[in-house]
């Protein structure tokens, strides 16, 4: 499937017609800033002059990880199942904010220990979470591979739904610490610098995690390809959400990445297919050291700075609102030709 997934460029003839189609709306030529931008690169992807926004996902993909039991989140790993539990009640952030922006969530379960019997759950069980990464792999290769697929399976069956925009989602504890793993590796940086506070440890903590995460590094040496970094170092979830990423951008679809952990999946997809890079919208910056390192690594601009860190696609849904106003602007707005409105002596 990896293989013969085809990422095609962007179409710059679409994005050609949307910014002369900018240029001659009823408004100083850039004085809409980012919009103006966030509107003529969604015509590229989608190769629509005048793309609309209709039926948004949130993909949140939750996932256990070994390595909680080496003490680097400040929550129990049960709290994993517990807040999936949340979601599906629809009482969690992102199910309010999901809602503000009327987007749908899609969760999935990529490898929560227990599993789940509640009706709404999109069940892609890889394992009952990863192996601690300080003792060996975190997954197989094979494992690896399959939760890849399978978030290229939950997105395919999203847009025959019906999809035009897709954000990525996050839940699982001990994340952060695969995440800065996977970050470290792949842009080649040291650890302390990509490694945050995550659930909020303190300083002696995040010492330990610095610890935790070169630890799991030495032991793994995961140096070979993509597929070797998420095996040995990474999350079931976070190799979904580089699935999501790659189908997504194989089928046209803008996606709209979070936070931290929705990068390091975005570092993946990348340097798997060079290609998605075009396809990547990058929601926010979160207070998560790693996160910034990761979107100037990745030449990507966040759209907003909210000092956030709490994942589950909050921040993308948040932009998802500033996405979508730029795309009516460029649609609805008149142009001065429609509204008889004398245009800028040049």
């Amino acid at each position: 499937m990896l293989a013969k997934l085809k990422i095609e460029p962007i179409d710059k003839k679409a994005m050609e017609e949307a910014r002369k189609r900018q240029n001659e709306l009823t408004k100083p030529k850039g004085s809409l800033g980012m919009l103006e931008e966030l509107s003529i690169k969604i015509a590229g992807i989608k190769a629509q002059p005048r793309p609309k926004l209709k039926d948004k996902a949130i993909i949140t993909m939750a996932a256990d990880h070994g390595v909680v039991e080496e003490g680097v989140s400040l929550y129990p790993q049960e709290v994993t199942r517990q807040m999936v539990l949340n979601f599906l009640r629809g009482k969690a952030a992102i199910n309010v904010l999901a809602r503000h922006v009327g987007a749908r969530v899609v969760v999935v379960d990529m490898g929560v220990i227990g599993g789940f019997s509640e009706k709404g759950i999109v069940c892609k069980m890889i394992d009952f979470g990863t192996k601690n990464m300080t003792k060996g792999k975190a997954m197989t290769r094979e494992q690896a591979i399959d939760s890849i697929k399978a978030g290229i399976e939950v997105v395919e069956e999203e847009i025959s739904k019906g999809l035009d925009i897709v954000c990525t989602g996050d839940m699982g504890i001990g994340n952060t610490t695969a995440a800065s793993a996977i970050s470290a590796v792949i842009m080649q940086k040291e650890v302390e610098n990509v490694t945050g506070r995550g659930t909020g440890i303190d300083d002696e903590q995040l010492s330990h995690k610095i610890e935790v995460i070169r630890r799991a590094i030495e032991v793994n040496q995961p140096f070979e390809d993509a597929i070797d970094v998420l095996a040995k170092v990474g999350g079931f979830e976070i190799g979904g959400l580089a699935g999501v990423i790659l189908g997504a951008a194989a089928n046209r679809i803008p996606v709209v990445i979070d936070g931290f952990i929705s990068t390091s999946s975005a570092l993946l997809a990348v340097k798997l297919k060079p290609e998605v890079k075009d396809y990547l919208i990058a929601s926010h910056c979160s207070a998560e050291p790693g996160h910034k390192l990761a979107l100037n690594f990745l030449k990507l601009k966040p759209i907003l700075n909210l000092n956030m860190r709490l994942g589950e696609g909050t921040g993308a849904a948040l932009a998802l609102s500033i996405i979508e106003a730029a795309t009516k602007v460029l649609d609805e707005m008149a142009t001065f030709e429609e509204a008889g409105v004398s245009k800028a002596e040049k």
